[in-house]
C-alpha cells in the first residue's frame, strides 16, 4: 500500500469517526424533540427549554461576548512577567483557572508539559477554575459567582504552594514536549448562520430577558399573543441544541465528545466563538432543567427535599461529580445550584474539585500528572466544602 492509499484509509476513517461521534451528539436534541412532540410533556418541556434559554442562554452569550472580545485583545499583547517568576507564578496560574472557562487551565497545563510552569502551578489552576459552568453562575447569580471565584483563587494559590513547599518544584516535572494540539476553525455553515441568527435576536431577547428578571410578563408587556415568547423562546432553544450537535471536534472518544465544549480558533470571530461556547453552555443546562422539571412533575421526587435530608452527603457528592473530566456534569451541578436544588457548599466543593476540559491535555500527553493533580485537588475541595457546611450551613 502506498502513501497515498494510506493517507486515503486515515482519512476515510477520521471521516467515519466523526459521523459515528456525531450521531451519538443528536443524543440531546433527540430527547428534547421527543419531549415536544408527547403530548404529556409538550407543555412543560417547552416551558423549560424557554426558560432555560431566555433566563440562562442569553445572559451566558452577554457573558461571553464580553469574555472573548476582552481575551482576543489581551491574547495580542506581551507575556505577563508574573508567569516567568518562580515566586509569583503559583498565584498567576491560580488567577488564570479562576477565569471562567477552561483556557487559562490549559495554558498552565501545556506549559507544564513544556517544563516551564511547576507541579504547584497545575494543582494551583486545577483547583481555582470552574471550567464553562462559571459562565453559568456568574450569568445567573454573580454575586455567589465572585464570591466563589474568590474563595477558589485563595485556595489554589495557598494548595499551590504548599505541594511546591513540601515536594519542590520539579516534582513530577516531565519532558518538555510541544504543544500539537489542534483546533478547528470557527466557521461552518451551520455556525455562521447560529451566529447571524444570534445577532438579529441578541437585543429583543435580553429585553425579555430583563422582564423575567424583573417579574413582568414579556407577553403581556409587549402585548402579544399568550405562550408566544415561551414559544420562540423554545425554538431558539431547539437551534441552540441542533447547532451544537452539528458543530465539528476532535474529540478522542464518546464521553470527551459529550462533555467538552469543541476545541476552535477565535481569533477571527470573536462573536461566533461566545456562540458556540453559548450553545454548549445552554445545551447542558436544558438537560439539567428538563431533568430536575421532570422528576417533579411526574416522579413526585424533589431532589431539593432529598439533598436536604441528607444535606451532609451534598458536599462530598458535588466533590465526586467535579472528579469528572469536562465542563458538561459540572454545568448540571450548577443548573440545579441555580434551581435551588442543592446547598452552596456542594456548588463550592464542585468548583474547586473540577477541572474542566483541561484534564483532557493533561490525560492526552502526561496521564499520570491528570491523575495526581486531580487527588492534590480533590483535598482542598473536601475540606473547603464541609469547612463551610459545618459553619454555615449544618
Amino acid at each position: 500500500m502506498n502513501t497515498g492509499q494510506i493517507e486515503q484509509t486515515a482519512n476515510a476513517k477520521l471521516i467515519l469517526k466523526e459521523k459515528i461521534l456525531l450521531r451519538w451528539r443528536y443524543f440531546f436534541p433527540v430527547v428534547i424533540v421527543a419531549l415536544i412532540m408527547a403530548p404529556t410533556t409538550r407543555s412543560l418541556t417547552f416551558s423549560v427549554i424557554s426558560d432555560a434559554f431566555f433566563q440562562v442562554g442569553v445572559f451566558v452569550l452577554a457573558t461571553l461576548s464580553l469574555y472573548h472580545l476582552v481575551a482576543g485583545y489581551l491574547a495580542k499583547k506581551p507575556s505577563i512577567p508574573l508567569a516567568k517568576q518562580p515566586i509569583t507564578q503559583v498565584g498567576f496560574a491560580a488567577f488564570l483557572g479562576a477565569i471562567p472557562g477552561c483556557g487559562g487551565a490549559i495554558i498552565v497545563i501545556t506549559q507544564f508539559i513544556q517544563g516551564k510552569f511547576s507541579f504547584g502551578s497545575v494543582v494551583a489552576v486545577l483547583t481555582a477554575t470552574m471550567g464553562d459552568a462559571a459562565f453559568l453562575l456568574i450569568a445567573s447569580k454573580p454575586v455567589d459567582g465572585l464570591v466563589l471565584i474568590a474563595i477558589s483563587v485563595t485556595t489554589g494559590t495557598i494548595t499551590g504552594y504548599v505541594i511546591d513547599l513540601c515536594f519542590g518544584r520539579d516534582y513530577l516535572r516531565v519532558e518538555p514536549q510541544s504543544n500539537s494540539q489542534q483546533h478547528y476553525a470557527c466557521s461552518s455553515n451551520t455556525v455562521e448562520a447560529a451566529t447571524y441568527l444570534w445577532k438579529i435576536i441578541l437585543i429583543p431577547a435580553m429585553v425579555i430577558s430583563l422582564l423575567y428578571a424583573f417579574q413582568i410578563d414579556p407577553n403581556e408587556f409587549l402585548a402579544l399573543p399568550e405562550g408566544t415568547v415561551e414559544f420562540f423562546g423554545g425554538i431558539f432553544a431547539l437551534i441552540a441544541i441542533i447547532t451544537w450537535a452539528k458543530a465539528k471536534t476532535n474529540a478522542k472518544n464518546q464521553y470527551q465528545e459529550f462533555v467538552a465544549e469543541q476545541q476552535k480558533n477565535c481569533d477571527s470571530n470573536w462573536f461566533s466563538c461566545a456562540v458556540q461556547d453559548t450553545n454548549f453552555v445552554l445545551t447542558w443546562a436544558v438537560a439539567a432543567f428538563v431533568m430536575f422539571a421532570l422528576l417533579n412533575q411526574f416522579s413526585g421526587f424533589d431532589l431539593a427535599i432529598w439533598f436536604h435530608q441528607y444535606a451532609s452527603f451534598t458536599p462530598f457528592a458535588g466533590v465526586l461529580i467535579g472528579l469528572l473530566p469536562g465542563c458538561g456534569p459540572q454545568i448540571i451541578v450548577t443548573s440545579l445550584y441555580i434551581q435551588g436544588a442543592i446547598p452552596f457548599s456542594a456548588q463550592l466543593g464542585n468548583a474547586i474539585s473540577n477541572d474542566g476540559d483541561a484534564l483532557f491535555p493533561a490525560i492526552a500527553l502526561a496521564p499520570k500528572i491528570a491523575i495526581y493533580a486531580t487527588l492534590f485537588s480533590t483535598i482542598p475541595a473536601l475540606i473547603v466544602a464541609y469547612g463551610y457546611f459545618f459553619l454555615f450551613e449544618f
